[in-house]
């Protein structure tokens, strides 16, 4: 089971590496990492097993968080009665997205980062993903809104990038008239 203290954090150099591509067949070894890592957001979004195991919610876990440098991300957006997207995401890639971007009102957070860091991450509102399964099928997949945003973030991470890297050091909340601002 991860827990929080597996989850490495800002500064360790593995959040900074581009990830390795997922060669198939999974080996035993990835398809556990993928399974603990959906386990983790399964467990961080109850509230029950989130606060027995001091687990911080989350809706992404990417392998190189867990010190993995691997293209593997778990991503669980929950939904009213059932989730909007959940799946492990290998090798992903955008292969086209909007030119209108949006950023989440409250910003976004991390697992990895402990801090607050206020302001908008401008990210393409709409996309379209192409990811492999645990069985290695492919997939390509239009997401909007915020399960965009979630899995551009998992994305990042895949390629040494951190969410604050997008924020206007200048003016953190600057946004352009056009982009949308999802509460």
């Amino acid at each position: 089971m991860i827990l929080m203290k597996d989850i490495i954090r800002e500064g360790n150099p593995t959040l900074r590496k581009i990830a390795e591509p997922v060669t198939f067949p999974l080996s035993d070894e990835d398809r556990q990492l993928a399974a603990d890592m959906m386990a983790f957001l399964e467990n961080s979004q109850d509230p029950e097993l989130a606060e027995k195991y001091h687990l911080r919610a989350g809706v992404g876990l990417a392998a190189p968080q867990v010190d993995v440098s691997k293209q593997m991300s778990a991503v669980l957006v929950p939904g009213p009665d059932e989730p909007i997207f959940k799946d492990v995401i290998i090798n992903p890639k955008i292969i086209s997205h909007s030119v209108q971007n949006a950023a989440l009102a409250e910003g976004e957070g991390c697992l990895s980062v402990d801090r607050e860091v206020p302001g908008f991450v401008p990210r393409p509102d709409r996309i379209t993903l192409r990811y492999q399964d645990l069985d290695g099928e492919s997939h390509k997949i239009r997401l909007k809104n915020y399960p965009a945003i979630v899995c551009q973030h998992e994305i990042d991470h895949l390629n040494g990038i951190l969410f604050f890297d997008h924020i206007n050091k200048q003016d953190p909340f600057a946004a352009p008239d056009d982009m949308i601002i999802i509460e």
